[in-house]
């Protein structure tokens, strides 16, 4: 019996607890002045970001170059930021290291079965190489180069396939009058989106599917 009444009085002053508990904060959310979703604070938690640190992961740049920053750098420049940053993984010469893709050569070779995109012959835009040398490189830390770096060794990996030559400097102009050899190598794809509801019943079926229009497959020499 004594047992028994204890644990009644458990549960009891338990159940009393935590009607207490959930009244509180129930008053504690009532007080609490209502986020609004335009705020971007819809859980009241946090701060909204500040210009600076928007600035932070603001870098992207784009294929017309606008998000270049100003800066310069050269090819004899980036010659020596590459032998101490980069050459252990891409090669001394841009031939890659191990399976470390390449920098380097693979001209005329889309065609072929295997083809080489380095960026000389796949890339087709120079901001593109700027912006991700800035945004991935080197490997083991990266976004650690200053503009200037990036720009120098944007500079030489363009020597390195012929594009630029040995004495060349760039800024966030020059760079974008430099035209790739595959900058024709690209196009839109102009096919709408479908946004087409599931079939769950009495579907079309494969023979009365029709082929329209297809994207041209080119000539591949597989020996």
């Amino acid at each position: 019996m004594y047992n028994l009444v204890n644990t009644v009085s458990l549960k009891f002053f338990g159940l009393c607890a935590a009607l207490l508990l959930s009244s509180a904060l129930l008053q504690a959310s009532e007080k609490t002045p209502q986020a609004t979703y335009n705020q971007g604070a819809a859980f009241a938690i946090g701060s909204p970001a500040s210009s600076t640190e928007i600035a932070g992961w603001d870098i992207d740049v784009r294929p017309d170059g606008v998000g270049l920053p100003v800066g310069s750098g050269s090819v004899e420049q980036g010659a020596l930021l590459y032998e101490q940053k980069c050459a252990m993984c891409h090669g001394d010469f841009g031939e890659g290291a191990g399976r470390y893709p390449k920098l380097a050569g693979g001209e005329g070779s889309l065609q072929d079965a295997r083809p080489e995109k380095t960026v000389g012959s796949y890339w087709p835009y120079t901001s593109t190489l700027w912006d991700y040398i800035r945004r991935a490189m080197p490997y083991y830390a990266p976004q650690s180069l200053q503009v200037d770096e990036v720009y120098s060794l944007t500079a030489y990996v363009l020597n390195l396939n012929d594009i630029l030559d040995d004495d060349a400097v760039v800024d966030q102009q020059s760079l974008m009058q430099i035209e790739m050899p595959n900058r024709d190598g690209f196009y839109l794809d102009t096919r709408p989106d479908i946004q087409n509801d599931r079939c769950m019943q009495d579907c079309l079926k494969d023979t009365e599917q029709k082929l329209v229009s297809s994207l041209a497959q080119p000539q591949v020499d597989v020996d």
